[in-house]
């Protein structure tokens, strides 16, 4: 049985995986200069590993004329959102989340593709098999990233799990051809924060001696949860960075900010208790379309949210869940976004009852418009095995000639696909 490895390694080489307790340079093994050096290296086991540029990268794994252009991964048109920019790309100003149209501003000569889910899945789900030889404590938090614990895998490979890091990320650049960075630390929110600094290909460390002055100059809006809104209250209050929140007494920023600011504080402090889950369960399946031009007329709203509510229950039913909440989304064409929510007196799964829930919300949101997006939502879910009770239907949502009609549908559409039926309300 190998023996484990000593928790006096400080340093690690990325590419023979040789570790030391002497802070090296390059290894004296291989000669490789990708060296990791932190005093607490052997006994940190709490990683986030994110695969860099996601979606760019397997476009360009698959398509080595792409390797030194600028490509960006997401919807064209002038509404389209880039899902992904390559670090080429990056260098012009283009970003995740960005509409399309002011990334080609940036980057004209970016080369854009639509996006190829079932592609990323298949090499996602090529990177979460490694992962899974290395440890079952692992906790997807989307296709291109995940926490995992490796507690206890030092006597199990013989080495510290920061070695068995770098061969994790050796064997995806190998075997799945893309390159992931690496944040190693103590909890999960530090680890998730570490694996942002040296993107891409990074490996990067905090420990329990450097968490308080790492996170220290950082503005506060690196800290998860705090968005825009918070972020302008708290710097109203003088909070700008971290380091301001670690100068304030817990006890006040919970009277100030109630539980987040108590939340908030542990964070400025590097305290996060989170276990790695491998329970990780989505909160809500949703679906959502950007319009090309805007969108006022109330019979066309309804036509847009009628495949938006097939492809909710497409993938409640895909993952066997139900929903009792129906939440809709509006943006309108100054981007403020408008939602509505309806509780219903039991889950659904089926299209036509989450349509005839939001229906009504959408009628009453009308005269806001005109629109540039539109969404709906499930939330509150639970097990497929509770859906659609037959009482249900006769009151909000409908008879149970509609839940016999749409599984009948989906029996056809499982055979021949989704051409083969639909609904006369796709076409209104």
């Amino acid at each position: 049985m190998a023996s484990s490895a000593p928790e006096t390694v400080t340093t690690l080489c990325r590419d023979c995986l040789a570790e030391t307790a002497m802070p090296l340079p390059a290894c004296a093994r291989c000669g490789s200069d990708r060296m990791v050096h932190h005093p607490e290296l052997g006994r940190l086991s709490i990683a986030h590993i994110d695969c860099d540029a996601f979606y760019a990268a397997v476009e360009k794994r698959d398509n080595p004329a792409l390797a030194d252009k600028p490509v960006l991964v997401g919807g064209g048109g002038r509404r389209g959102v880039v899902s992904t920019a390559c670090y080429i790309a990056r260098r012009y100003g283009p970003r995740s989340a960005m509409p399309m149209f002011k990334a080609l501003q940036m980057c004209p000569q970016a080369v854009v593709i639509k996006p190829d889910m079932a592609k990323y899945k298949r090499a996602s789900q090529e990177v979460r098999k490694i992962f899974d030889s290395a440890t079952p404590l692992v906790e997807p938090l989307s296709l291109d990233e995940a926490f995992l614990d490796l507690s206890g895998t030092a006597t199990l490979f013989g080495r510290s799990p920061a070695g068995t890091l770098a061969h994790i990320a050796r064997a995806i650049e190998r075997e799945v051809r893309i390159t992931v960075s690496i944040g190693l630390s103590y909890n999960k929110f530090l680890a998730k924060m570490a694996s942002d600094f040296q993107k891409p290909r990074g490996f990067f460390v905090i420990g329990q001696g450097d968490a308080v002055q790492i996170l220290h100059d950082l503005p506060i809006g690196k800290l998860p949860g705090v968005g825009p809104s918070l972020a302008d209250r708290l710097k109203v209050d003088g909070l700008f960075t971290i380091g301001d929140l670690q100068r304030r007494p817990e006890n006040q920023l919970a009277e100030r900010y109630g539980d987040t600011g108590a939340h908030l504080a542990l964070l400025a402090r590097g305290i996060d208790h989170r276990a790695v889950s491998i329970d990780r369960e989505a909160k809500s399946i949703s679906a959502e379309t950007t319009f090309e031009t805007d969108v006022a007329d109330v019979a066309e709203l309804r036509r847009r949210l009628w495949p938006l509510c097939e492809r909710v229950a497409d993938r409640l039913k895909h993952q066997g869940l139900a929903g009792r909440t129906v939440t809709l989304k509006l943006k309108t064409t100054r981007f403020k976004l408008r939602t509505r929510n309806h509780r219903m007196a039991a889950p659904t799964q089926l299209a036509e009852v989450v349509f005839r829930t939001a229906e009504p919300l959408l009628l009453k949101e009308a005269k806001a418009g005109p629109f540039r997006l539109i969404g709906v939502g499930v939330d509150t879910l639970t097990d497929a095995a509770l859906a659609d009770p037959p009482d249900l239907f006769g009151g909000e949502a409908g008879t149970p000639h509609h839940a016999q009609v749409e599984r009948a549908m989906d029996a056809v559409r499982a055979r021949f696909g989704r051409a083969a039926i639909r609904k006369g309300r796709a076409d209104r």
